[in-house]
């Protein structure tokens, strides 16, 4: 047995057989299914939603096609998201496609600042849609970071920011259906609070090792 045998020999001895890394993409996809469930039955419970928003997606395609680019930003994202709890499971160019279309999907509304996809309006006002936007994103957001720490992310830190913008963009985006649709408005009491989810998201995983930084450290 040459010295590479030997190596190989000594390091596999005593190993203990690991359970398969799980599939990531299907952990995410429930996850965000059941994050958006959440959100819209917990935004329901709180008040109803805006007079006729769901019609309005038949009547006004650009506000439905702002909505769906908004359901693929944030799909896209958080798959990246749990991705990046394997490693090597998560490309440079997917990651990078999820920004691209978050960048997309938010420059429908400053589009609208001057070109509106529905006619700006206080119907349907919520009084702290921004409160609810940070109450309804902390559970999502700290879920997906315990099933996500339960793998081997190596920059668990921006794994955990990512969480928290996918999760916080949940019911950012269903606001425009609950609450005013008013493009200034939804920036920056919509969008603004659900991005917030990412320093949440950094501060949880800083003060939440992932389990594979505590290995290290063994």
């Amino acid at each position: 047995m040459n010295a590479h045998d030997k190596l190989i020999e000594k390091l596999s001895r005593d190993l203990a057989p690991v359970s398969p890394a799980p599939n990531v993409n299907a952990l995410s996809l429930v996850w965000l299914l059941l994050s958006a469930g959440y959100v819209v039955a917990v935004t329901h419970m709180i008040g109803p939603i805006r007079d006729g928003a769901f019609t309005q997606l038949l009547s006004e395609p650009r506000f439905l096609f702002e909505s769906l680019l908004g359901v693929v930003a944030i799909t896209w994202i958080g798959m990246a998201a749990f991705r990046a709890a394997i490693p090597a499971a998560l490309s440079r160019t997917f990651a990078l496609a999820g920004f691209v279309l978050l960048a997309l999907w938010l420059a429908q509304y400053v589009f609208g600042l001057v070109s509106p996809a529905l006619e700006p309006s206080e119907l349907g006002k919520r009084s702290h849609c921004y409160l609810e936007t940070v109450a309804y994103s902390v559970p999502p957001t700290l879920v997906s970071i315990f099933l996500v720490r339960r793998q081997y992310p190596l920059q668990f830190v921006g794994t955990a920011m990512a969480l928290g913008l996918s999760a916080g963009m949940i019911p950012a985006l269903y606001m425009q259906f609950a609450c005013m649709y008013e493009p200034m408005h939804i920036l920056g009491l919509h969008i603004l609070p659900g991005m917030s989810m990412v320093l949440v998201g950094a501060v949880a995983a800083t003060l939440w090792p992932a389990r594979y930084d505590s290995l290290k450290h063994r």
